[in-house]
């Protein structure tokens, strides 16, 4: 395992320069799983909120656009892309994201977060249902580009 590079010498948290990073492209993709009943499932269409599975979408495109404000040491990001599915699937709704840059450091915190904040969103929008909701499993699914190549779960 090679040492954390959010701390310097004495310990101290920083953001990495990456001035010196080849700007590639970068592509990652994770993924959330929001656990719900049968009940809020079947209910899911006359959500009177609107359409949960479309606002979590834009919810997590919007929150990938915002990482760098929500999580200190990541960088503002030029994203080229973000795309976010919520689909229905046996006990619950299933969220990928997949953010991509051409950039001197890597979107996985773009889209570990919009990921997650589509989840959430998920969750806002049929809480009064049910408070058991339980949102698990966010992950990385796979990165690629820059120093470290390709990574898959």
């Amino acid at each position: 395992m090679t040492k954390l590079s959010h701390f310097d010498a004495e310990g101290q948290a920083r953001m990495v320069d990456v001035s010196a990073k080849v700007e590639t492209r970068r592509e990652a993709v994770a993924s959330a799983f929001v656990e719900l009943s049968e009940a809020v499932l079947k209910a899911l269409p006359e959500n009177p909120k609107g359409n949960p599975l479309e606002v979590a979408r834009f919810a997590g495109i919007q929150a990938a656009k915002q990482t760098s404000a929500l999580i200190p040491m990541c960088h503002p990001l030029p994203l080229s892309f973000v795309d976010v599915q919520a689909r229905v699937v046996e006990g619950g709704v299933a969220i990928e994201a997949t953010a991509a840059t051409v950039a001197g450091t890597g979107v996985e915190m773009e889209a570990m977060t919009a990921a997650s904040v589509a989840a959430l969103t998920v969750y806002d929008m049929t809480k009064a249902l049910d408070k058991g909701i339980r949102i698990r499993e966010v992950v990385l699914l796979r990165k690629s580009g820059g120093k470290s190549g390709e990574y898959r779960r």
